[in-house]
């Protein structure tokens, strides 16, 4: 069978499942929206009864919850870490998956080289991503006017906000994958998957918290801030070329590393 073809079958229940997921998240936040602008000056003058330190852990420093842009910058931050959570799900087990189900030896001996079959799985699993992807986008596009209550936003920050789901996406998936290609067996991938997501999540938050820090070069959930981009209808240039590099690094790493490996196998 098409390695490419096998491979997305194999993931497409969970693509199913995050989609699904994802949905209902960005449905039930959305609903709520029309209560909050309702009570927009309550709203703002119990933000500021919050620690300083806490808004910016949460990236709600100087957002007016009360405007479109403002609430859905904590809707795509949930958004951000629920992707995260599958694109490096995605990643750790792009390749782990044969040792651990013992079938790399059948892989392996087919008449195709490891590059092939890497670029085969990739291709897959970018295609999950872009289904929920797709999702994400044709759900805003949906509810924003119906939940929205008429308020106008700016449709090309709203775009900005939309694309960093696929600037996280590549991030986790490439970054999960050269970690799982330094590591002998992975036996689970989720609780890894949890780890580097959360685990840098947490890495952005202190680092709002404590201030300029060089813990935030390395954590794509402050290079890709929603508040930052609503704040400035603008990418923060130099840390995006972080992710930029890193994406690319990890790629060219995992090409390298994977046509090197020592697979085991029954």
């Amino acid at each position: 069978m098409n390695i490419y073809v096998h491979e997305f079958k194999s993931i497409s229940r969970s693509v199913v499942t995050w989609s699904i997921a994802i949905f209902v998240v960005m449905l039930l936040f959305m609903s709520v929206f029309s209560s909050f602008a309702a009570d927009a000056e309550m709203l703002n003058e119990m933000m500021t009864q919050f620690p300083e330190e806490l808004l910016a852990a949460f990236g709600m420093t100087g957002l007016d919850l009360s405007q479109v842009l403002g609430y859905f910058t904590l809707v795509i931050l949930f958004v951000q870490v629920m992707v995260a959570v599958q694109a490096a799900n995605y990643g750790f087990g792009l390749v782990s998956i044969e040792e651990r189900e013992l079938t790399a030896d059948f892989l392996l001996t087919r008449p195709v080289g490891r590059p092939k079959i890497l670029t085969s799985k990739l291709l897959a699993a970018l295609t999950g991503l872009a289904i929920t992807n797709v999702l994400v986008w044709i759900t805003t596009f949906v509810l924003l006017p119906i939940f929205s209550d008429g308020r106008p936003y700016d449709s090309g920050i709203l775009a900005l906000l939309l694309l960093t789901v696929t600037f996280i996406q590549l991030f986790f998936l490439t970054v999960a994958l050269i970690i799982s290609l330094f590591m002998r067996k992975i036996r689970s991938v989720t609780p890894f998957s949890m780890a580097l997501v959360f685990g840098l999540y947490v890495l952005s938050a202190f680092s709002s918290m404590l201030g300029e820090m060089p813990l935030e070069d390395i954590t794509p959930f402050k290079h890709f801030d929603g508040g930052y981009i609503v704040a400035n209808g603008a990418y923060d240039s130099p840390l995006i070329f972080i992710s930029f590099a890193l994406i690319v690094i990890s790629v060219i790493g995992s090409y390298f590393l994977y046509a090197r490996r020592d697979i085991h196998s029954v």
